[in-house]
């Protein structure tokens, strides 16, 4: 059975994406060959991405972050969008991301679960007043509200908790779902990968370039780039 048929025949399709959905619009993802954890740095990525580095280290980290972290050019690329074709016309539920790019809204998708927070939010530690990704990018050493409070990305950090709304809500969908498509994603980072526990009934699609945990027990696994196969699919 093909994508395209499996997608003809479910009413409540969910998407479940990583950093491979985002390479096809200029963003690197983390573990491949080219990812960013592959890339030799002073302290590892994993580390300054923590929450512990960036209270103790605020300036560090967002030295880092800057450089690495707010891709404020990367556009939608074909996957982006067809998915939010796909909910325009009823078939798509939801999609749920571990992207924190924001270019699943960019194209126009409503619905979106960002497991990891998003870029494009940041607020104050001390008062609350809300940022946007592009004063983070324009600021220099550690941003700092009016207050003089230091503004924190609303991503999630490396020993930090998901959001419960967050994840209350990708569970819904997830479990609700008829038709299941995972796509680019490693399925390694949890707990985000252990969302899909919650799906019990219905078909489920990896797409995805390496092999996964999950390859066995699926009914179709592509080996292409995300984009690519979204760009075939008519909707």
């Amino acid at each position: 059975m093909t994508l395209q048929e499996l997608v003809n025949g479910a009413n409540r399709i969910v998407f479940f994406g990583g950093a491979g959905v985002s390479t096809e619009s200029g963003i690197p993802d983390f573990r491949s060959e080219d990812g960013l954890y592959r890339t030799e740095y002073d302290v590892p990525p994993e580390t300054i991405l923590s929450a512990d580095y960036f209270y103790a280290h605020p300036k560090e980290f967002f030295k880092f972050y800057r450089a690495k972290m707010l891709p404020l050019r990367a556009q939608p690329n074909a996957a982006h969008k067809k998915l939010a074709e796909m909910e325009q016309k009823g078939k798509l539920s939801a999609v749920v991301t571990q992207n924190i790019d924001g270019l699943h809204q960019a194209a126009g998708s409503k619905n979106v679960f960002e497991l990891h927070g998003s870029i494009h939010r940041n607020h104050c530690l001390r008062c609350g007043k809300a940022y946007s990704a592009e004063d983070i990018a324009r600021s220099e050493g550690v941003p700092r509200c009016a207050c003089g409070g230091t503004i924190k990305p609303d991503v999630v950090l490396y020993g930090e908790p998901l959001d419960e709304a967050t994840v209350e809500g990708a569970v819904r969908a997830i479990s609700g779902a008829d038709l299941l498509i995972v796509a680019g994603t490693s399925l390694t980072v949890w707990p985000a990968a252990g969302f899909l526990r919650y799906f019990h009934v219905g078909r489920l699609v990896l797409i995805n370039r390496g092999e996964t945990y999950l390859d066995a027990t699926c009914d179709l696994v592509i080996r292409e780039n995300v984009g690519e196969v979204f760009a075939k699919l008519i909707v």
